[in-house]
This record gives structure tokens, sequence and C-alpha cells, in this order.
């Protein structure tokens, strides 16, 4: 299932051109899903090129499925799928299951961070995100767990940030 493997130390993506996201698991039922497939699309045609995505459910989900929907007009984007661990979707439902498994097959990369679940192999792959993009793009409605803390390690590392909740 896992083809096009690299490792995060191999990845050479070009950062001025990347994109990664990071959000909640539970997504708002107003989300307004237009409005943030244009918003990639205006990154699309500034020039970015790469957009690493953590796999998970929720916000990472939509964002797969949004790009993958523009890859069909910018045939020049790659979707980077970001495998905190092998056994990722363990816990999913079947349907969840056949969803994950779908994104990775059509991800033009795969990164994988642990080999096997660690404790800190979700922070480590959020990390590997911001480490090689130039924005961050969030789904951030609280102040307080992993999306959290994945938008307070980017601004850390003077990355730009753009949370897309309008609160």
């Amino acid at each position: 299932m896992i083809d096009n493997l690299c490792f995060r130390e191999k990845v050479d993506f070009d950062i001025q051109k990347s994109v990664c996201f990071t959000g909640h698991r539970q997504v708002d039922k107003d989300f307004d899903y237009k409005n943030f497939e244009n918003l990639l699309e205006k990154l699309i045609e500034k020039g970015y090129e790469y957009f690493f995505i953590g796999m998970a459910l929720g916000f990472d989900t939509i964002c797969f499925r949004l790009l993958e929907g523009l890859r069909e007009s910018y045939k020049h984007i790659k979707l980077i799928a970001c495998i905190p661990c092998k056994d990722q979707d363990k816990k999913f439902n079947v349907e969840q299951k056949q969803i994950y498994k779908n994104m990775v097959d059509n991800a033009d990369y795969k990164v994988l961070i642990s080999q096997s679940y660690t404790p800190y192999c979700m922070q480590e792959r959020n990390a590997f995100m911001v480490d090689n993009s130039s924005l961050v793009i969030a789904y951030m409605l609280r102040n307080y767990g992993g999306t959290f803390n994945t938008v307070s390690y980017a601004l850390r590392t003077g990355k730009k940030v753009y949370n897309i909740v309008n609160r």
C-alpha cells in the first residue's frame, strides 16, 4: 500500500513552494468548502506546488480531497502524504480505513516518519511538515492540543501561519 515511499531524511522539495496543513479531526458542520477550495486555488496560482498532508481524519481529509480535485486542473501540484507510522489507521472504522487507503494510494509521495507508533510520532510528523514548508494553513478553533502545538512550533520557527477560522 505504501509505494513511492521516502523517509524524512530524503525529502527534497522546494520549501518556498511548499504548504502544510494542521487542523482538528472534528470540523464544524458549517465549514465553507468552496471558500477553502478557492484559497487553495489561489495558493497554487501564487506558485505553491507541494502540499504536505498529515493524513488524519477531519481537516486533513478535507485538504487532501480538495487538492486531489484541483490536481485535475493543476497537474503540476504534488500531494505528499506524511504518515506518522505504518499503522496510522489502526483505530479507524471500515469506512475511514477505505478513505485513508484511497488517500495514500493517490498521494504523489509518501513520507513515513516512524515504522511503528510511538508517543511522539504525530508530533514528529507535524514538525517534519512545518520544517519542509514555508506556509502553514491551520484550522484552529482552540488554544490547546495538537493543532495548537503545531501552530506554536511554526510561529517559533518563523513560518507564516494562516488560520482559516474566522473568529
